[in-house]
């Protein structure tokens, strides 16, 4: 049951994410999932390092949210533009 709750999260803060990144993101549901599920594990990993949560503490929905912004605009990056070419 915590596999399910973890998908429907990483899917939720992932929508969050590609709603809030302007342009168009071309990537579906479980690439979705992904993102969010990453953004929760860069939240943490930073949270930890600037000590705002301890081991084994996840990061917060705001955080989980911010850290999948920032894997989308690195993706984006890397993809090479914004998404949109005109």
């Amino acid at each position: 049951m915590e596999l399910i709750g973890t998908l429907f999260v990483g899917l939720v803060v992932g929508a969050i994410a590609r709603f809030a990144m302007p342009g168009e993101q071309k990537m579906g549901w479980i690439m979705t999932i992904l993102l969010g599920i990453g953004g929760a594990f860069v939240a943490g990993f930073v949270g930890q390092s600037l000590g705002w949560y301890t081991a084994g503490q996840g990061a917060g929905w705001i955080a989980s949210v911010i850290g999948a912004l920032v894997l989308l605009f690195a993706v984006q990056k890397l993809r090479g533009g914004s998404g949109s070419k005109a």
